[in-house]
């Protein structure tokens, strides 16, 4: 139990040495000047909350879930002769499946980045 202690108490040692050592090297200046956002150079214009829409975010998603297929695919291609022909009816399912899915999404038209 002491060898849990020794490593929390490590922790908290390490995290205190961060906080104090920031608190104490960083910077006290807050001059208008400093508080204004700056990036690469160029004076930003605008708010930085631009409203984007839903879609742009399901396109996202779907990304996601159609990026994650290929993990899947890599993982099976690796083993597939120790999972013989179950891993490969299962594959053809999976894919299967995806590829519905993928159709359904087309003719509805979710993919269409034109909206």
């Amino acid at each position: 139990m002491w060898p849990l202690g020794v490593y929390f108490l490590g922790i908290l040692v390490l995290l205190l040495g961060m906080l104090g050592s920031t608190y104490l090297l960083g910077g006290r200046t807050s001059q208008r000047k400093n508080l204004q956002p700056y990036e690469s150079g160029i004076v930003s214009t605008g708010s930085a909350r631009v409203r984007l829409s839903a879609h742009f975010y399901l396109f996202a998603v779907f990304f996601v879930v159609f990026d994650l297929e290929s993990v899947f695919l890599y993982t099976w291609a690796i083993a597939v002769r120790e999972v013989g022909w179950a891993g490969f009816v299962s594959v053809s399912v999976f894919v299967a499946s995806l590829a519905a899915a993928l159709v359904y999404l087309w003719r509805l038209g979710a993919l269409d980045s034109s909206r």
